[in-house]
C-alpha cells in the first residue's frame, strides 16, 4: 500500500466545474481514482460526469465520505480553499494552484497548525500518484509503473522526467510526490523522506 494515498482514497475535487478541474477529474477517474465529490459554491445539487457537486467541503465529507481533496481554484481563493478543507476534516489536501499570494499562504500555514492531522501538499505542485492505485493532481498517469522506488521533487517537469526514465528502465515507483516550488508550502523534502522511510514498500528514494 502506498504512502499518503491508495486505491481506497476517496477524493474530493475543489473547483471541479472549472476547465482544469474538469479535465483532471476525468483523467483521475480513468486512472481508477475514487472521485466521490466535487465542490463549487453555488453549484451544489448538480453533478459532473456523475460526480455529485456540493457547495462546501464539509458537505462533501459528510455526504460523500471524502478523505482527500485536490484544489483547482484561482489563486485569490486557494488559501481559503485549503483552510476550508482542513476545517472540514480532510486529512490529505493537495493544492495544484500556482500564484497564490505569499501572505495568503502564510495565513493558511498558520491556520493548519490547529489541524495537525491535515497534511498539505503544495501549492504550485503537480500532486501525487500511487502508481496503479490513485492519481491526485496533474501528473500524467501513463508514465508511471508500480514498484518500490519513491520519487519526490519540487518541479513537476523534473518529476515526470525522473518517473519516465525509471519506468523505461523497468524500475517501478511506490509513490511519486511533487512538493511544489513555492516558498511557503505544506510538505517539504524532509517531511516526504520521513514518509518514505516509514513505508515498507519503498526501497529507495530519488
Amino acid at each position: 500500500m502506498s504512502i499518503l494515498c491508495n486505491a481506497d482514497t476517496r477524493l474530493i475535487i475543489q473547483g471541479i466545474t472549472g476547465k482544469t478541474g474538469q479535465f483532471h477529474t476525468r483523467l483521475s477517474i480513468v486512472y481508477g481514482t475514487k472521485v466521490v465529490a466535487g465542490v463549487t459554491p453555488g453549484k451544489g445539487g448538480t453533478d459532473f460526469d456523475g460526480v455529485p457537486i456540493f457547495d462546501c467541503v464539509r458537505q462533501a465529507v459528510v455526504e460523500a465520505g471524502g478523505d482527500a481533496s485536490v484544489i483547482f481554484v484561482p489563486p485569490k481563493f486557494a488559501a481559503e480553499a485549503i483552510m476550508e478543507a482542513a476545517e472540514a476534516g480532510v486529512k490529505l489536501i493537495v493544492c495544484i494552484t500556482e500564484g497564490i499570494p505569499t501572505i495568503d499562504m502564510m495565513r493558511a500555514k498558520e491556520f493548519l497548525r490547529s489541524y495537525p492531522e491535515a497534511r498539505l501538499i503544495g501549492p504550485n505542485c503537480p500532486g501525487i500518484i500511487a502508481p496503479g492505485e490513485c492519481r491526485i493532481g496533474i501528473m500524467p498517469g501513463h508514465i508511471h509503473a508500480k514498484g518500490t522506488i519513491g520519487v519526490v521533487s519540487r518541479s513537476g517537469t523534473l518529476t515526470y522526467e525522473a518517473v519516465d526514465q525509471l519506468t523505461r528502465l523497468g524500475l517501478g515507483q511506490s509513490a511519486c510526490i511533487g512538493v511544489g516550488g513555492d516558498p511557503v508550502k505544506g510538505t517539504d523534502f524532509v517531511d516526504a523522506l520521513k514518509l518514505y522511510e516509514a513505508d515498507p514498500g519503498t526501497d529507495a528514494v530519488v
